[in-house]
């Protein structure tokens, strides 16, 4: 039987993983620790550890693994932005789960967007203190409006799909254009003027580290609404705050944050926020913030189980099945 070791386990994590583990000939172990050089130990005597999107899998922790006789990092999530694949090529596989289901996440970014446009996250404030004034509570018509999507993956098409159903124009940027889709793609620049609404489904690389940033941010129509489900730092967020302060953009739908591995995921609830930053984005009466939730369904939950036992069974049985990060 494999051991396997979970890192940054909720309970909704545990839940899912225990309703099949008697599928598959493992033992898990459930840690409510990160993954980080001072808790990489508690992986001694487990054959693979299967991490979450905040857990840190740098070059040291992939030493760690490798001199414990680890041979896989199992990763729970499509991202693998925390994981040094340099470090981790010929010493430790990484495998991850790329579609646990596109739909969750494209429905979470249209409910957020609904909710920014208009307003029922106040409304629902409001007439909890049975105050029904409309003062203040104006959005606009979705229908005719232009979206700009960044990122064509599975995720992006399901969002386009909804788009389109509101009756939207929708424009799109890939480096690799899905072929035969009958999207209207379109350079990035033309994206960003052309587009009433950006909404992002890309993963964070080189390339794409800060792709909102101050710069980019000029050519965008005054008042274009940011929508962020995909990764944090795809976004410079001091640049978001000085666009959001300039009115230069009209508001922004995060369920990502660039730093949010300190922060998301936990209740501070009781505590003062150490991010300025983050504070003062959730501040802005024009900024929605969810915590990295637009994953959590039942759903996904089960394909994200399912996928990642899985692979941990695959590889130790000498299978590929493509789910291998290179």
């Amino acid at each position: 039987m494999l051991k396997l070791a979970m890192f940054d386990t909720k309970p909704y994590d545990r839940a899912a993983f225990e309703a099949i583990q008697g599928d598959f000939d493992v033992d898990i172990k459930f840690f409510d620790a990160n993954l980080t050089e001072d808790t990489v130990s508690l992986a001694d005597g487990y054959d693979a550890v299967i991490p979450f999107v905040n857990d840190t899998v740098n070059d040291r922790v992939i030493d760690a693994l490798a001199s414990r006789n680890i041979k896989l990092v199992a990763l729970r999530c499509a991202g693998y932005n925390n994981v040094d694949l340099r470090a981790a090529k010929d010493k430790i596989t990484v495998m991850r789960v790329p579609a646990y289901s596109p739909y969750a996440v494209a429905e979470h970014a249209m409910a957020m967007l609904l909710t920014i446009i208009r307003r029922t996250h106040k409304a629902y404030i409001r007439t909890r203190d049975f105050n029904f004034s409309l003062s203040g509570m104006v959005g606009f018509d979705l229908h005719g409006k232009t979206v700009g999507v960044i990122g064509t993956g599975r995720i992006g098409r399901v969002f386009i799909d909804i788009c389109r159903g509101f009756g939207m124009r929708v424009i799109a940027y890939d480096v690799y254009p899905a072929k035969d889709s009958g999207i209207e793609y379109v350079s990035l620049n033309d994206l960003f003027r052309q587009s009433d609404i950006i909404s992002l489904h890309c993963p964070l690389t080189e390339d794409t580290h800060h792709l909102i940033n101050g710069y980019s941010m000029q050519y965008m129509k005054k008042g274009v609404v940011i929508v962020n489900t995909s990764r944090g730092a795809l976004i410079d967020a001091e640049a978001l705050l000085s666009g959001i302060k300039s009115r230069q953009i009209g508001a922004a739908c995060l369920d990502v944050y660039e730093e949010e591995g300190d922060v998301f995921f936990e209740d501070f609830s009781g505590h003062i926020m150490e991010d300025d930053t983050l504070a003062r984005l959730i501040s802005m009466p024009n900024v929605l913030v969810t915590s990295h939730q637009a994953f959590l369904t039942q759903e996904a939950l089960a394909n994200i189980a399912q996928t990642t036992l899985q692979n941990v069974t695959d590889f130790f049985a000498g299978k590929t099945n493509g789910n291998e990060v290179r």
